[in-house]
């Protein structure tokens, strides 16, 4: 049988990314997204659940993170879960934590951030790991290169929403 390990998830930044790097130069950011669930619940009244969700992100994605994402802010994630496990020192208990390790991010426009309107105008993928381990890169005026042209099928529906009947 076969195995996947993928995640998709869509919210909102619960504070500010702090960008910060290993002992060998590896860029590494952990964001916390706040996820909205909206539900009919007892009498048909529209409930609202929230679920933070935990994201380590690694290498040119974090860098992205750290220089332009900021609390509030909405973002698509595409990644992996990871179970992390330690001892607790102060009970000796074993612990363990669900995360999701980010392996593609797309940043939201700033008009629709807050419901999540419209779609991702900007898309990062983690670049290819580099043997350079003693050397950081810097972010600064990076301009991502174009996404090459794909067979899929275009989401580009023009003036459709016109037509959809609710």
């Amino acid at each position: 049988m076969a195995n996947l390990n993928k995640v998709f998830l869509m919210g909102n930044l619960t504070a500010d990314p702090e960008l910060r790097y290993t002992p060998k130069g590896t860029a590494v950011t952990d964001i916390r997204l706040a996820i909205n669930r909206y539900y009919a619940g007892d009498n048909s009244e529209r409930q609202e659940e929230t679920t933070f969700v935990d994201v380590t992100l690694w290498n040119r994605q974090a860098e992205v993170a750290g220089n332009y994402l900021s609390k509030g802010r909405g973002v698509f994630v595409e990644g992996r879960l990871q179970l992390d496990s330690w001892e607790d020192k102060a009970s000796g208990q074993k612990r363990t934590k669900l995360r999701v390790i980010g392996e593609n991010i797309q940043l939201f426009p700033r008009g629709g951030e807050g419901d999540m309107g419209g779609a991702p105008r900007q898309q990062y993928q983690n670049a290819p790991r580099s043997n350079n381990y003693g050397q950081s890169r810097p972010a600064q005026n990076y301009n991502p290169p174009p996404m090459p042209p794909t067979n899929q099928p275009s989401n580009d529906f023009g003036d459709m929403d016109d037509e959809i009947p609710f």
